[in-house]
Order: structure tokens, then C-alpha cells, then sequence
């Protein structure tokens, strides 16, 4: 593979770094591409129809629904940051990407991930009030509210994009430009620079604490506070319908978090690499593909809806 290097006031700089990714074996790369593409494919049409679906139907304008089509519209941003990348390195003979790319490639995903981290916990206070405050539902969740918590989730995985994104200009890389990642994420790179890269660490558990923590202990709160008024109510059936929906929302927000922050505070080390790009993948790729199927696809009035498109195209066919 090639280096392309370029001398700058007697200076080395590295302008593409190598991916790795996740095989070097040709078979299990035609798998993985085939594999990998229908997740995007999958990915992709669901968050769209979701996103069809919610605005086209307007006793589905709620802000429960409100928040899930922005879900939706965050989970194709998030799975379009980095798997077409990954596909293109499956088919292309040197798996590169320039350094602006690189950059770009971590700004965007740290955005996104901080938006879809801030929405998660949006839909679960939207879920507490109106299961613990149904009475003041209204009240609580105005539409100024709803478009109020969603810019300020993008406003804060802005932040968190910047914040992380801005210092790596300040590092520089010898020599060593193999990441052994499918995607340039911010660990493997720090790892490759030849400078200090203490700062860039800081910044980054910073961030982790500030943000994820935060988000994920406001959306644990909402959960308990729902479980608990759950626990309330004297229908057996109604218990169970609400249980149902509490714990697969809980399963994919708890996969998502811990997968997350096991990726970005566990220490850098060399036998934990490839449990790394297994585990990223669960925060990165499965998880937009699985948010649309448990939010949205098992909702009785998408479903309805859905099933009610459905009959009309079939009977116009």
C-alpha cells in the first residue's frame, strides 16, 4: 500500500490514513459487504418510512411522534457517516481515506451521536410525563417545548463535534497511518499520532461524563419513575402491554449506551481491538437499524397506518 507523504517546512505530513476493517480475507469480505449493505438498505427505508408515514398521517402529529421522526432523521445521518465508507473499502483494493476525510468522518459522527443520545432521552421524558402526568400532558409538551429539546440536541452534539474534532488539528503522524478500525474513529487515530495526545484524551472523558452520563442517567430516571407508576396498575394486561414496551426501549437504549461508553473509556489496548470494532459495531450500525423496528414498527397506530398503505396498494395492483 501506498504512503502519500508531503514535506512541509521540513515537516512529514500524512495526508490518508489505511483502514483496516474488519477482514482481510476476500471470502468473508464478500459476506460482510453483502451482509453490511442489507443492514444499510434495512437501515435506511425503515428510518424513511417512518419518517413518510408520521408526517403524512396527522392524527399522528404528537410529540411522541414528533420525536420519533427526528429519531428516524438522526438514524440515517448516523448509519450514513460511516457504513458506505466501509462498503466502498470492502470492493476498493487500498482501503484509504484522506485526512480531511478522516476529520469530517469524526466531526459528523460525534455530532449525530450526540443529537441521537439527547433525543433518546427526550422520548423518554416524553414517555414519563405521559404515563406518570398523562393529566398535564398537554401542558408539559407544547410544541415550543418538543422543538426546543430537539435543537438543543443538535446544539449539544455541535459542542461535542467541535470540542473533539478542533484539537486533532493540532496533532501530527509520523509515519504509522494503518488504523485498524473500519471507520476513523477517534481512539485508533490518537493512537497513531506522534505527538501529545493527553489533551485530546481529557477532552474526550470530559465530554463522555458531561454529556453521555448525563443523557443516560435522564433517560434511566424517566424509566424507573415509569416502571414504578407501572407497577401501579391493578390491570395484569395492562401491566404486561406497558412492561413490554418499557423494556424493549430500555434494551436498546442500555445496549446503546454501554456499548458506547465501554468503546470510548476502556484503555487503548492491542487484544482488545477486534472486541472493539465488534462492539462499535452495535453502537454505529445496529443500532439505527434497530431503533425504527423497536420505537416505531411495533407502535399500534404505525402499524395501522402501515397495514391501512399496504390495502390500498395492494388493491391497486
Amino acid at each position: 500500500m501506498i504512503l502519500e507523504l508531503s514535506e512541509l517546512e521540513n515537516q512529514t505530513v500524512m495526508t490518508e490514513f489505511i483502514l483496516l476493517g474488519l477482514s482481510n480475507d476476500p471470502k468473508i469480505q464478500d459476506f460482510l459487504l453483502f451482509f453490511f449493505m442489507i443492514i444499510f438498505l434495512v437501515t435506511i427505508l425503515a428510518n424513511m418510512v417512518i419518517i413518510l408515514v408520521i408526517r403524512s398521517e396527522l392524527h399522528l402529529h404528537t410529540p411522541m411522534f414528533f420525536f420519533l421522526r427526528h429519531l428516524a432523521f438522526v438514524d440515517i445521518c448516523y448509519s450514513s457517516v460511516t457504513v458506505p465508507k466501509m462498503l466502498a473499502n470492502f470492493i476498493q483494493k487500498q482501503k484509504t481515506i484522506s485526512w480531511e476525510g478522516c476529520i469530517a468522518q469524526i466531526a459528523f459522527f460525534f455530532q449525530i451521536a450526540g443529537a441521537e443520545v439527547f433525543i433518546l432521552s427526550a422520548m423518554g421524558y416524553d414517555r414519563y410525563v405521559a404515563i406518570c402526568h398523562p393529566l398535564h400532558y398537554s401542558r408539559y409538551l407544547t410544541k415550543e417545548v418538543c422543538n426546543k429539546m430537539v435543537g438543543g440536541a443538535w446544539l449539544l452534539g455541535f459542542f461535542h463535534s467541535i470540542g473533539n474534532a478542533l484539537p486533532l488539528l493540532n496533532l501530527s503522524f509520523c509515519s504509522n497511518n494503518v488504523i485498524k478500525h473500519y471507520t476513523c474513529d477517534l481512539p485508533p487515530l490518537l493512537a497513531l499520532s506522534c505527538t501529545e495526545t493527553l489533551t485530546n484524551y481529557i477532552i474526550l472523558l470530559i465530554f463522555v461524563f458531561a454529556l453521555g452520563f448525563s443523557s443516560f442517567l435522564f433517560t434511566l430516571v424517566s424509566y424507573i419513575r415509569i416502571i414504578s407508576t407501572i407497577l401501579k396498575i391493578k390491570s395484569a394486561k395492562g401491566r404486561q402491554k406497558a412492561f413490554s414496551t418499557c423494556s424493549s426501549h430500555l434494551i436498546v437504549v442500555g445496549l446503546f449506551y454501554l456499548t458506547s461508553f465501554f468503546h470510548y473509556m476502556k484503555p487503548s489496548s492491542e487484544s482488545l481491538m477486534d472486541l472493539d470494532k465488534v462492539i462499535s459495531i452495535q453502537y454505529s450500525i445496529l443500532t439505527p437499524m434497530l431503533n425504527p423496528i423497536i420505537y416505531s414498527l411495533k407502535n399500534k397506530e404505525i402499524k395501522s397506518v402501515l397495514l391501512k398503505m399496504f390495502g390500498k396498494w395492494r388493491t391497486i395492483h
